[in-house]
């Protein structure tokens, strides 16, 4: 899957080293799903793009991001980025009520602007490597560190504390989780078409491109360039 590139391609310093030792585990459970992807998920997200008003389409990608908001609050708060978490506070206060339940983003406007923080970046902030790279059946891109912290972030999710008998929560999550996968997948239909131009091998692009993403968001873009690693190799040489 490409969800979990969202953002992937933009902040990247450098080209990742990482090893990937569950290589041939991995490209069989990407192809598995892109296999997914071109049957079920991609019409899908065709044809939502196609039929939804931009306005309603960013409304609905709004609304999500902002259900966000309290997992990136407490993980700012575990990491003790106290002046982001306020930031971020206001950002949720403002766009769930002057903004509509998070449709509309007043927040941006008004100078509070989005910030990305998930347990997975939290370990990292404190010195839990990523450890291998890692691809989920159906969720995509991943490593150990951020599939462990996926469990964390779900007790940050509103969605989780839904009120009613097992068949209306499990509707509701699958409803949700649903439009969810079908909108971000309909906003990465223009970077797919970059990605198949530019990428050789999909598998190593897309985790490569995982990779760098991650690592910039844990070091809050403090990622040294390649100039930077050329200046320090041969500092010793002036």
């Amino acid at each position: 899957m490409l969800l979990p590139l969202q953002g992937s391609l933009s902040g990247c310093a450098s080209l990742s080293t990482s090893p990937d030792p569950l290589e041939p585990l991995n490209r069989r459970i990407f192809g598995f799903n892109q296999a997914v992807d071109e049957v079920i998920l991609k019409p899908l997200a065709v044809t939502y793009q196609e039929l939804t008003p931009e306005p309603v389409n960013q409304g609905i990608t709004n609304f999500f991001s902002n259900l966000s908001e309290l997992s990136v609050i407490a993980n700012d708060l575990l990491q003790f980025k106290l002046k982001q978490a306020a930031s971020d506070s206001g950002r949720f206060v403002i766009n769930t009520t002057l903004g509509l339940l998070g449709f509309l983003d007043l927040a941006t406007h008004f100078g509070y602007p989005k910030n990305y923080e998930d347990f997975g970046q939290t370990l990292g902030y404190w010195g839990v490597g990523s450890g291998p790279y890692l691809v989920l059946p159906l969720l995509g891109p991943s490593s150990i560190r951020d599939t462990a912290g996926r469990g964390v972030d779900g007790f940050f999710d509103p969605r989780s504390y839904v009120a009613g008998n097992d068949d209306v929560v499990l509707r509701w999550h699958v409803i949700t989780n649903g439009i969810y996968a079908v909108d971000q997948r309909a906003s990465l239909l223009e970077i797919e078409k970059v990605m198949k131009t530019a990428a050789l091998d999909p598998y190593t692009y897309m985790r490569d491109a995982y990779l760098q993403r991650r690592e910039y968001l844990v070091k809050d873009g403090n990622v040294p360039t390649q100039e930077d690693e050329f200046d320090e190799l041969f500092s010793d040489l002036e």
